[in-house]
């Protein structure tokens, strides 16, 4: 994106991530509260930095979810079909209100309670290969299956389909710049999928979230099929990908703060503590997703005209010293209450209980098993996704202290 604010312009190549922007999101936050840039898309965009402005405009209802808001030739987004694309990241109240009441008992913290063995189970299978091999990239063999098993079991994907699933999931998720087209195939092939998921689901219901979706629509007609279909491709993106980063980067920075680490073990009753300072330190969320404001609005002392693009910064807010004192310090024993990692008002992320859970038990899990846990690589040998959207690590080498060459 390029940035120009009152003193210089800015410019970065969003295909080339590099492994601390945290210095240029301050630069910005600290030049103004509200910059004009070009984003990825190369359509001009409005980029929020500071964490009051961004926290009240996360629930300001003039800013808009829908793309119809958009002025005309403002927007560039994917183009997916509609039996993906009417989900709540596009909708505003009443539906939006609708459809998130009818989902949310598949998280309520009861709920979760109640995965939380599960998942554990799952954790420690996945990291019997690293007992044995001593070494692993951390991403392909444990941050990114454990979320897909969650979700797939919350869904009721059958064993036999997860491989596939997964897998267009990682081309949607994480396209691949030099194959664009095989971001479009996932999408007609997760298109397919779910639509025969769903055909079975009605024909022999289990005990998961699209049996009782399908419930709420063929029962009660309170879903359109295309939202049906949305809600879950909805809960299989938020719930993979940013989970996925969320564990990776965690791992990653306390393995980087040796000594936040060893308080976290002596004291296990902080994890949960812990993962909001993590979420809030290097967050797998950049960036809020896009807004259209409904009429002109002033943020910051600067007037957005109605319709134009608005992006509110999560990472530079996260950062912002007029919120968090010493923001640039992972502190574990601090009250991170108040961070926008998981959303905030009515757009509070759905599945934040389940997220948190996830990342606590990873965690707990993987440091348990091995506390002489260690980078397998040069901190600056590790490279990020090129993606303005999530922060997360391509790979995430690691060795036990037991390896022979640890």
């Amino acid at each position: 994106m390029s940035a120009t604010t009152p003193a210089q312009a800015n410019e970065v190549d969003p295909t080339e991530p590099f492994p601390d922007p945290y210095a240029l999101y301050g630069r910005l936050r600290e030049e103004g509260p509200v910059h004009r840039i070009t984003g990825t898309d190369g359509l001009p965009a409005w980029l929020v930095t500071r964490y009051e402005d961004v926290r009240r405009a996360i629930a300001d209802p003039r800013l808009s979810l829908d793309k119809r808001h958009a002025a005309p030739g403002n927007y560039r987004g994917m183009a997916l079909p509609p039996a993906l694309d009417a989900n709540l990241l596009n909708m505003d109240p009443p539906d939006h209100t609708r459809i998130r009441r009818l989902v949310s008992r598949a998280f309520t913290p009861r709920h979760v309670d109640r995965l939380r063995g599960p998942i554990r189970r799952t954790a420690d299978r996945l990291l019997d290969p690293l007992a044995r091999d001593g070494r692993a990239d951390l991403i392909a063999s444990y941050a990114a299956p454990l979320p897909i098993v969650v979700i797939c079991d919350l869904l009721g994907v059958p064993a036999a389909d997860r491989p596939d699933f997964r897998s267009w999931t990682d081309a949607l998720v994480a396209p691949d710049p030099a194959r664009p087209e095989k971001a479009k195939e996932a999408v007609g092939s997760l298109l397919a999928f779910f639509a025969r998921l769903i055909a079975g689901k009605r024909t022999a219901p289990g005990d998961d979230l699209v049996s009782a979706l399908i419930a709420v629509r063929d029962e009660e007609d309170r879903l359109t099929e295309d939202e049906l279909t949305s809600l879950a491709f909805l809960v299989l993106v938020a719930g993979y990908e940013n989970t996925v980063h969320l564990i990776g980067n965690a791992v990653l920075a306390l393995l980087r703060h040796p000594e936040q680490l060893a308080a976290l073990r002596a004291d296990p009753a902080r994890t949960s503590g812990a993962v909001e300072e993590l979420a809030r330190y290097d967050g797998p969320v950049p960036l809020a997703i896009r807004r259209f404001p409904t009429e002109d609005v002033t943020i910051g002392g600067v007037t957005v005209p109605a319709g134009e693009t608005v992006l509110l910064s999560l990472a530079a807010a996260h950062r912002d010293p007029r919120r968090f004192a010493d923001p640039d310090r992972l502190d574990l024993g601090r009250d991170a209450a108040g961070h926008l990692a998981l959303g905030h008002g009515i757009h509070y992320c759905l599945g934040a209980p389940l997220a948190r859970a996830e990342t606590e038990i990873a965690l707990t899990a993987l440091f348990d098993r091995f506390p002489g846990l260690a980078l397998d690589c040069p901190p600056d040998a590790l490279r990020w996704r090129p993606s303005m959207r999530s922060r997360g690590l391509r790979a995430l080498p690691v060795r036990t202290s037991e390896h022979p060459d640890g």
